[in-house]
């Protein structure tokens, strides 16, 4: 018989099986504020001023700070789905990326970001999985800005004994 406390811990998590081709999970919308900016800057050391520095942005032919590809795909990737806590909670590991902007993500755009599962794949342990999710990111205008795939090595389901 299982305890409590396991079977807790069991439901907290997401395994390799409960995903399907095809499924769909709504993101939220997130604010990049210039806190956001800056504080990608300093924990990256990307310190091109176009990230960060308002008045040289503006000068350039964008007009505002503009977001690194990464910030963005951080973004997307963690805590953009009501699935993301029990997703990073269950992962063995973050595989590949791989991320395509359409047009450029400013201070001041809410990003909204969509997940759909592409595709699954048993790994050749059997234990773990291959989840890919598609990623469709849309700037507060409700343009596309983004869009590529996240691929994660997520462990099967334990057997009951």
């Amino acid at each position: 018989m299982t305890d409590p406390a396991t079977a807790a811990a069991r439901l907290s998590q997401l395994y390799f099986e409960d995903f399907a081709a095809g499924q769909r999970y709504p993101g939220q919308e997130r604010r990049l504020d210039a806190a956001a900016f800056r504080t990608f800057a300093e924990l990256t050391g990307d310190a091109h001023p176009i990230h960060y520095d308002a008045e040289y942005a503006r000068r350039t032919r964008f007009g505002a700070p503009v977001a690194h590809g990464l910030l963005v795909a951080a973004v997307g990737a963690l805590g953009a789905t009501a699935l993301s806590p029990r997703l990073e909670a269950s992962m063995v590991a973050f595989l590949e990326q791989g991320m395509r902007f359409l047009a450029p993500v400013l201070e001041g755009d809410t990003v909204h970001t969509a997940f759909e599962v592409e595709g699954t794949k048993p790994a050749r342990d059997g234990n773990r999985g291959v989840v890919r999710f598609i990623v469709r990111v849309n700037n507060g205008a409700g343009i596309p800005v983004a869009e590529g795939f996240h691929a994660y090595l997520l462990r099967c389901r334990p057997q009951e004994r």
